[in-house]
């Protein structure tokens, strides 16, 4: 029964990694289509980046890590403000970049 409960645990912590492996990044700075072609060239550089959506309009800046890596928060708040823009909140969601991108579009 122990060796059951662990398995649960381990399937449920794996499971909330992967829907936790995106992050939302809000920036200043961008306001133009070369700002925001900038920003995600110099993210999906990262080892970890599976993909990457900038939404110009909100300024939002969407990362997706791939499947087993882990997004680090101060290696990307640095490659944005490296950049030349400023990083203003950064928070995990559960969304992958072609959910996120999805709605950004279903919005307009």
């Amino acid at each position: 029964m122990k060796r059951i409960n662990l398995m649960v645990v381990i399937a449920f912590m794996s499971l909330s990694q992967s829907a936790l492996a995106s992050m939302k990044v809000t920036v200043n700075g961008m306001v133009c289509s070369f700002c925001a072609q900038g920003i995600e060239k110099s993210i999906l550089k990262m080892d970890e980046t599976k993909a990457v959506f900038v939404d110009l309009k909100n300024k939002v800046v969407v990362i997706e890590a791939k499947d087993g890596k882990t997004l680090n928060e101060k290696l990307i708040s640095q490659e944005i403000k490296d950049s030349g823009y400023d990083v203003v909140k950064i928070e995990s969601i559960s969304q992958t970049v072609a959910q996120f991108r999805s709605q950004a579009k279903d919005k307009k």
